[in-house]
C-alpha cells in the first residue's frame, strides 16, 4: 500500500493521482493498530488538492548511516565508513514536510544535499538478527539528509530545523519489495547530482537495522536512513531539490532559503573532511 500523510496529518492511500482517506487515522496509528483490511471507499481527493505531510512526524529517534557508499567515501577522501563509525542520530525536530522549505541558518558555512532511502520501523526491534531485521520494517520512503560541512559532530551538523525532509509516500514493506535494489536520483535546480542504486550500500538496510537494534531499542515509527551516494554538493537560497526513488511513486521536492541567516556559532568551518568542489567548479 502507498500511504501519504496529508492536511491535518491523517493517513490516506495513494492510488494514481487520488488520495483515499483511511478513517481519519494517522500513519503512526496504522503502524500501531494495523492496516485496514478493506479498501477505502468514496471518490477520493485529487492529489493536487491536499497538503502532503511528513509520514511519521514524531519518531523517538532518527538513526542515520555515515559513509555507507564507497563512492561517497572516495569523494570525501575519508578512510572511515559505516563499518567503523556505526550510526549517528538526527533530531526528530529537524523533519520537514514534502514541499517545504529548508532554511539555511548561517551565511558563512557550506550546506549540502544528501539523497537517501529511509525506512520506518513497524514493530519493536531489540537485538534482532540481520536475517530477521527487515521483518521489523513497516515501510520505505525518501529522505534528504541536509548537512553542514565542518568539524562539528554529525548530529550537530545535520539536526538544524528543516534539515530532514521526508516523504512524500511511505510504501509498505509488502508492496515495496527488496530494499537492496532501489534506484536513487537527486537533482538540484534540474541538474542531476546523484544517481546510484542501493545494491552499492556498504551495509545493507537489513544489516543497519540489525546493528542499530543491538545498540538501542528501535520503536515503532522510528526512522532509519541508509546513507547517501556520491554527488553531494552545496545548496544556496533559491535552490530547488528533488529526490526520486524507484518504487516510491512520487518525488520528494523542497526549496531552499536563507531567511535570517547569521554567522556560525561554532568554529568548525575549516575542520573535518574536505567536501568535493561544487558541480562545474575547476578541480
Amino acid at each position: 500500500m502507498k500511504l501519504v500523510a496529508y492536511d491535518d496529518g491523517r493517513a490516506g492511500e495513494l492510488r494514481g493521482d487520488r488520495v483515499y482517506d483511511l478513517g481519519g487515522r494517522t500513519i503512526p496509528e496504522l503502524i500501531a493498530d494495523g492496516l485496514p483490511t478493506a479498501p477505502p471507499g468514496g471518490p477520493g481527493v485529487p492529489l493536487d488538492r491536499v497538503r502532503l505531510r511528513v509520514p511519521v512526524p514524531n519518531p523517538s529517534k532518527i538513526v542515520a548511516a555515515p559513509v555507507n557508499y564507497r563512492d561517497h567515501q572516495a569523494e570525501m577522501s575519508v578512510d572511515s565508513q559505516v563499518g567503523g563509525l556505526g550510526f549517528f542520530l538526527k533530531a526528530p525536530s529537524s523533519l520537514l514536510d514534502p514541499g517545504g522549505t529548508i532554511q539555511l541558518p548561517y551565511h558563512d558555512r557550506r550546506f549540502d544535499q544528501e539523497g537517501e532511502l529511509a525506512l520506518v520501523i513497524g514493530r519493536t526491534a531489540r537485538r534482532v538478527s540481520e536475517a530477521d531485521a527487515l521483518g521489523h520494517v513497516f515501510g520505505y520512503t525518501g529522505l534528504l539528509d541536509i548537512t553542514m560541512r565542518g568539524g562539528e559532530d554529525r548530529s550537530t551538523r545535520k539536526s538544524f530545523e528543516t534539515f530532514t525532509p521526508m516523504g512524500p509516500v511511505l510504501v509498505t514493506a509488502d508492496e515495496f519489495g527488496d530494499p537492496a535494489d532501489v534506484d536513487l536520483r537527486c537533482w538540484v535546480n534540474g541538474d542531476l547530482r546523484q544517481h546510484a542504486n542501493t545494491r552499492d550500500l556498504i551495509w545493507s538496510a537489513a544489516r543497519l537495522v540489525s546493528y542499530a537494534s543491538w545498540v538501542t531499542t528501535l520503536n515503532p515509527g522510528d526512522v532509519v536512513t541508509t546513507g547517501t551516494p556520491a554527488g553531494v554538493g552545496p545548496l544556496a537560497a533559491g535552490d530547488a531539490v528533488r529526490l526520486r526513488l524507484s518504487g516510491i511513486g512520487l518525488d520528494l521536492a523542497v526549496t531552499v532559503r536563507a531567511d535570517d541567516a547569521v554567522a556560525s556559532h561554532t568554529a568548525g568551518r575549516d575542520r573535518g573532511p574536505v567536501p568535493p568542489p561544487p558541480p562545474g567548479a575547476a578541480r
